[in-house]
């Protein structure tokens, strides 16, 4: 079973509080999944950003919708009723309550077109309520499609660049990610070398009480085991225990279980976590715009 969207619970949800009872948003999560029969991973699944379930959040704007139409009232925090008005709608034996179908009340339309203050947003509201995803799950797609575009240009600029400057920028994300301390006392894993596998030291902390050694290759192809082993050897050499392979590429399979297999840590970072973490860390980006999205401070107004 699939997780249902936010318009095939608007339907459900009303029925689900027929009988004119408080409910809380808990006992109506658990029922509403219960109905559509979701395991215990689809009730788990978060959204991206990992702030909130899936199906929480789905439940959650079908009852903003609904009450923003009059169909249910919250009697207290946390808690929703039925309206006569909602219990008028399901007398009309809808197949399928849809967000269109809300319009008919001048309350909803107010709702979708609260935003004409701000132009074209009214027009983003109106696609929203229209399509399967909530607005909390349409911003976050927008997010992460965003977030994409940007990783596979930042991929483009370093394959563009020298590979010294590709180990420069691995020395300053290690530094952004809280090692080595400083540039200048991270300087060691700049220099060049031909050291058999090892392309600089950086320190694990400011007191430089253990060192990770680095391998930086910026590549296109899959990055194999014989690489990975030629590295371990490396750290062997230097009787070293950490190690942090990065490339633009990716790993075989037969690479990651080698890892798993030795006694030293050895970290793959292949392209698509590197432009993560650097995305993460604010290396090589910098911020455009910033969107808050607020919500109810409910303890402000309670007595």
């Amino acid at each position: 079973m699939t997780i249902p969207d936010y318009q095939s619970l608007l339907l459900p949800l009303l029925k689900a509080v027929a009988d004119q009872q408080i409910y809380t948003l808990r006992v109506l999560y658990e029922r509403l999944s219960d109905e559509f029969g979701l395991s215990h991973d689809e009730r788990a699944e978060l959204l991206p950003s990992g702030n909130q379930p899936v199906i929480e959040n789905r439940i959650g704007w079908a009852k903003t919708y609904l009450k923003k139409a009059g169909l249910l009232e919250y009697p207290k925090r946390g808690h929703v009723r039925i309206t006569e008005r909602g219990l008028s709608v399901l007398q009309q034996d809808y197949r399928q309550l849809k967000a269109s179908d809300l319009k008919q009340f001048e309350e909803f339309q107010s709702f979708t077109s609260q935003s004409n203050k701000a132009g074209d947003e009214a027009e983003v509201l109106e696609a929203i309520t229209s399509e399967q995803a909530t607005p909390t799950e349409a911003i976050e797609a927008a997010y992460q499609r965003l977030r994409t575009e940007l990783a596979t240009e930042i991929m483009a600029q370093i394959k563009d660049l020298s590979p010294f400057f590709f180990e420069r920028l691995v020395v300053d994300l290690m530094i952004k990610m809280g090692y080595g301390g400083s540039r200048k006392e991270a300087g060691e894993a700049t220099k060049a070398s031909a050291d058999g596998g090892i392309d600089g030291i950086i320190r694990e902390d400011r007191l430089g009480l253990d060192t990770i050694y680095l391998q930086a290759k910026r590549w296109d192809n899959v990055v194999g085991r014989p690489e990975i082993q030629k590295f371990a050897g490396a750290l062997q050499g230097e009787r070293a225990k950490k190690g942090v392979f990065i490339t633009t590429s990716s790993f075989s399979r037969e690479a990651r279980d080698y890892v798993n297999n030795v006694d030293n840590k050895i970290v793959l970072i292949d392209g698509e976590r590197l432009t993560d973490l650097m995305i993460d860390f604010g290396v090589g980006v910098s911020t455009g715009q910033v969107f808050e999205v607020k919500q109810l401070d409910s303890d402000y107004f309670s007595e």
